[in-house]
């Protein structure tokens, strides 16, 4: 039982890091979807921080699914 504490606990946190991560994500894409729509180049440096928080996200949202999965196998012996 306390095994699966451990793993809702830890899946909550990565759901509440995505969330996080994602506002923050949003204000790099807004600017670099204004710049599309405005015809120019997008900053480099907005470009940079939408890959970073991807790549994150990516990486936050890979461990819940194995936490996940780790979980059902808990719970479906």
């Amino acid at each position: 039982m306390f095994k699966k504490s451990k793993l809702r606990k830890g899946i909550k946190k990565c759901k509440d890091e995505i969330t996080l991560l994602e506002s923050k994500r949003s204000r790099s894409q807004s600017a670099i979807v204004q710049a599309i729509l405005e015809q120019r180049d997008p900053d480099e440096e907005e470009v940079e921080f939408f890959n970073q928080y991807t790549a994150k996200i990516d990486e936050v949202r890979n461990n819940m699914y194995a936490l996940q999965r780790e979980l059902d196998n808990l719970e479906y012996r």
